[in-house]
């Protein structure tokens, strides 16, 4: 019996979901996608931590040594459904926005 390929949207997102199904992830178990947050500096840094964790998050705040840029990463064991990453992306930007943070991306890793 042939299975049909998975239908995902046409956005960045559908691709990212596309592209790891096609690598063979499972997306009948649930992963661990961590969730990006651009921020400004430190102080909205902290302030975005503060705010989502005080939403339940799971995250912590980082400084990239080369391009001096923070980020605020938010960990999340989830299924692979689009909707509820796409949800999860609103609530992060809406919970970020007041601080000057958006959300910037989200990623799965793939043994």
């Amino acid at each position: 019996m042939k299975l049909f390929p998975k239908k995902f949207p046409n956005d960045e997102d559908g691709q990212v979901l596309k592209m790891l199904y096609k690598q063979g992830v499972d997306f009948k178990e649930s992963q661990d996608v961590d969730f990006f947050v651009a921020v400004p500096d430190k102080k909205s840094g902290e302030s975005v931590l503060n705010a989502l964790r005080d939403a339940g998050l799971n995250c912590e705040l980082e400084k990239d040594d080369e391009t001096e840029d923070w980020t605020c990463y938010c960990f999340i064991k989830m299924l692979l459904n689009y909707e509820d990453i796409i949800d999860i992306q609103k609530r992060i930007d809406e919970l970020s926005k007041p601080y000057d943070g958006y959300t910037d991306g989200w990623e799965v890793m793939v043994d």
